[in-house]
């Protein structure tokens, strides 16, 4: 918690007209960024999924809500509470939203709005901050490249096999919000489906209990099928063990490849792009080469 009231920049500058989307901290509330309180404290209009949480925001870091509204937009929302904040933006007023936790329209009601705010001609901005996918990315020791953020699985268990089945040829770490009580039968079906991959289980974070578990996804399953889980919870996977590309298959990308570039560019590109060693490559262009090269002398 902050002690500290927030100070607004000098010359009180006022907000921007539009919709901006706010990111909140996940957990410790210093996490907040500057720019996000003084969104905060200037908006003419909050919008927050949990109005208690920003409440509780405002509260610690000393921001006044005054007597601006405060407007609760949630997935339960009815369609009055849209159609109040969209009357804000026409209005040419600026209206500040945020998530319960983290970074707005991320596993978050706040898409339709932006939306629709952007499809009526409205500023649309971001202020960045807090995101459980990035936090649980830099804890979970596993690589961060190239991630598929994949939201909730379904919770029904033959739904959730078929969206780990249709994840399993991903070339990217999988990253997944699960509630505590499936996460036992969410680890179990990606043991199942996807084959002893690298996980780990990122729960609080930067919160006072936080905490993250690693091993496979089948050490994973038995921890947390004998355990109950509590609190927010994150898992990320590793990725899957590459197929061998076929040699038709690197041969067509060398094919589409040279016809753009240099044969050594595009080695260099087939290679990175199938992980087949150069060198092989490398061979296997001079035979294509040499193989057209002789077609080319045939039909002289």
């Amino acid at each position: 918690m902050s002690d500290a009231r927030h100070t607004p920049p000098p010359g009180g500058a006022t907000v921007e007209p539009g919709l901006h989307l706010v990111s909140v901290p996940i957990g410790a509330a210093r996490d907040v960024t500057l720019r996000a309180l003084d969104l905060l404290a200037g908006a003419d209009v909050l919008a927050a999924e949990d109005t208690r949480s920003l409440r509780r925001l405002l509260e610690i870091h000393g921001i006044a809500l005054g007597d601006r509204p405060l407007v609760a937009y949630h997935e339960h929302s009815p369609p009055a509470a849209r159609a109040r904040l969209a009357a804000a933006l026409a209005g040419g007023r600026s209206v500040a939203y945020a998530s319960e936790a983290g970074t707005p329209l991320v596993a978050d009601p706040g898409f339709r709005l932006g939306a629709e705010a952007r499809a009526a001609g409205a500023v649309v901005r971001a202020a960045p901050g807090a995101s459980a996918v990035l936090a649980a990315l830099v804890v979970a020791g596993l690589p961060t490249d190239r991630f598929l953020f994949a939201g909730f699985l379904p919770p029904k268990r033959a739904a959730r096999r078929a969206a780990l089945a249709e994840l399993g040829g991903v070339r990217a770490t999988l990253v997944l919000y699960e509630s505590p009580k499936r996460v036992g039968a969410m680890l179990a079906d990606a043991a199942e489906v996807l084959g002893p991959r690298e996980a780990a289980v990122c729960r609080e974070l930067t919160k006072r209990f936080e905490e993250v578990a690693r091993g496979t996804l089948a050490e994973l399953s038995a921890r947390y099928g004998a355990e109950a889980a509590r609190g927010e919870i994150v898992v990320v996977i590793d990725r899957g063990a590459a197929a061998e590309p076929g040699e038709g298959e690197v041969e067509a990308a060398l094919a589409e490849a040279m016809d753009r570039m240099s044969v050594k560019s595009a080695v260099k590109e087939v290679s990175e792009r199938t992980g087949m060693a150069r060198k092989q490559v490398y061979e296997m262009a001079l035979r294509m080469k040499d193989r057209t090269d002789d077609d080319d002398d045939r039909e002289a």
